[in-house]
């Protein structure tokens, strides 16, 4: 009976809380209520050990890189899958626990236990919700909506453990089939049916309304931009006349901003209202300012300048980099102006979603390129990558460079970052990395009586710049290969290697040097503390 009871306790925990989750999200579209699933992932995500979470980043990303797709188009759905299906089960196990409980102690459930074991999620998750979400949302109603919801799936579960678990009374003869069996069959169906299109219905009503409120959201940011800010850098490429000419396949050289990675801490950015925002400056400065974000542009001297932007996380050959035109205001100025004091020594960055960084001020003073940005590609900085504004520190990993900022505080003391509290590395500087994007076997080509391949890729070092990229086939000896003028000093470099065609199953190998010829860390290393090293290899059969 127990087995049993576990059984349909697992199946109506199911079939009471897709639907709850789909309500749920709908009612996050319609009133801005909070998302359960997505509140209790990140907040595990907060509170779990840095190893712990870490740990759990990699399994996903090992996930994602073995069905072969890419991390920076999915991570994020992933991610946000991931919280859902946790959600999900911990309904299912609700589900069979409240049925076993009761199987157990041979007892039926009385409407107050149905609402005992709805507090009993709810409550926590409410709490949960208010932490999480801050004062963005009023908490009072945050506590009414969620304990409300989950007080109705108490309630439901009571009335379906009623209709499914006979009463300890039932007896029947041997053989016959009892006629709560065909009424529980009958029941569960009827469920089935019901929350199928509650959830189908509920999903597809909430996922209409998110499209429309983030088109509104993008509308109303991009209508904030001003003159002040750089006309689209496509149209004006530095190294335009440059003659090499990419391998095919090799990817873009300026990323589009809908291809551009996306990570951050929460399982959805953080929506800020740009006309309201301001950023205090303050602490350590004798002149403590506010600023709006056409104080930042109008204010300042624009600085432009096309970045290559990658993430610590990534493996060799990851995904987790990208390239495009950051605008912004100079960060040397902007401190002129608040004139830090004489025990001022580092920036204390906080940002909309909880995360913060400590910059150091002799950072700072050593590069003027270093810039609190709020436009990418000549238009506002999108809402996904931190409008209305986050800093670029040139040669450091992208867990270093805040996004969404909120607050910045002048301090004489350091204190760990987010990431660094959870274990990674305090400098994060950019390993120098090369990546064999293509092994153009469709774009063979004949030349002074050789059939060649066209191999390409790109080669990374931060704001160190690439003197050299090598190419090595078979474990035969290296041979450079030809590379293209960077964007800037501080972009990724492409380079093409056309290889002398051979039939056969080949692996390819790439290594690279900085400018001043240090060479990349060939041994193999993963990505936890300080980024990544190692050679990258791509294996063709032509």
């Amino acid at each position: 009976m127990k087995k049993l009871a576990i059984g349909y306790g697992a199946l109506t925990g199911a079939l009471l809380t897709a639907p709850l989750i789909a309500l749920l999200f709908l009612a996050r579209e319609l009133a801005e209520l909070p998302f359960p699933p997505y509140d209790l992932f990140d907040w595990m995500a907060r509170v779990l050990p840095g190893a712990l979470v870490t740990f759990g980043i990699d399994r996903m990303v090992d996930t994602l890189t073995l069905l072969g797709v890419s991390v920076a188009d999915t991570a994020k759905t992933a991610e946000k899958l991931a919280a859902v299906i946790l959600m999900f089960l911990m309904g299912v196990a609700g589900g069979a626990v409240f049925f076993a409980v009761f199987a157990l102690r041979r007892a039926r459930p009385d409407i107050a236990g149905g609402l005992i074991a709805g507090a009993m999620a709810g409550l926590p998750m409410a709490a949960i919700s208010v932490a999480i979400e801050g004062s963005t949302i009023n908490p009072l109603l945050v506590i009414l909506w969620t304990v409300a919801v989950f007080l109705a799936w108490g309630w439901a579960l009571r009335e379906a453990y009623l209709r499914v678990i006979p009463a300890p009374s039932e007896h029947h003869p041997e053989g016959a089939q009892p006629a709560s069996t065909i009424g529980r069959r009958q029941f569960l169906v009827r469920v089935g049916t019901a929350t199928a299109v509650i959830t189908v219905a509920s999903t597809g009503l909430g996922t209409l309304l998110a499209g429309r409120a983030r088109r509104e959201i993008e509308t109303a940011a991009s209508s904030m931009a001003h003159q002040t800010v750089s006309t689209d850098p496509r149209l004006s490429f530095p190294n335009a006349g440059d003659p090499l000419m990419p391998a095919p396949g090799t990817r873009p050289e300026y990323t589009p901003l809908k291809d551009h990675y996306k990570v951050f801490i929460r399982s959805e950015p953080t929506v800020i209202d740009g006309s309201a925002w301001t950023l205090p400056i303050s602490g350590e400065v004798d002149n403590p300012v506010s600023m709006t974000i056409d104080d930042l542009r109008n204010n300042y001297e624009p600085r432009d300048q096309f970045v290559t932007l990658s993430c610590i996380s990534g493996r060799i050959g990851t995904d987790l980099i990208s390239t495009t035109m950051w605008t912004g205001a100079g960060l040397q100025d902007i401190l002129a102006d608040v004139s830090p004091t004489e025990k001022a020594q580092y920036l204390f960055i906080r940002s909309g979603d909880g995360f913060y960084e400590t910059v150091d001020l002799d950072l700072i003073a050593s590069d003027s390129r270093i810039m609190l940005a709020y436009a990418w590609d000549g238009n506002p900085i999108p809402i996904d990558h931190g409008f209305p504004l986050r800093i670029w520190l040139p040669d450091r990993y992208g867990m270093k460079q805040p996004k969404w900022i909120t607050e910045i505080s002048v301090v004489e003391d350091y204190r760990d970052g987010y990431w660094v509290e959870r274990g990674w590395d305090k400098v994060a500087r950019v390993n120098t990395t090369s990546v064999i994007d293509t092994v153009a076997q469709d774009a063979v080509y004949e030349s002074e009586g050789r059939t060649l391949v066209p191999v390409g890729g790109i080669a990374f070092a931060g704001a160190r710049g690439i003197s050299k990229v090598e190419v090595r086939v078979d474990d035969g000896p290296w041979r450079e290969a030809r590379l293209r003028s960077p964007l800037s000093e501080t972009t990724w470099v492409l380079w093409r290697y056309d290889w002398p065609f051979e039939a056969g199953q080949h692996k390819f190998e790439v290594r690279c040097a900085e400018a001043d010829g240090v060479p990349q860390i060939e041994t193999e290393r993963g990505n936890r503390p300080s980024g990544a090293t190692g050679i990258h290899e791509k294996h063709a059969k032509l």
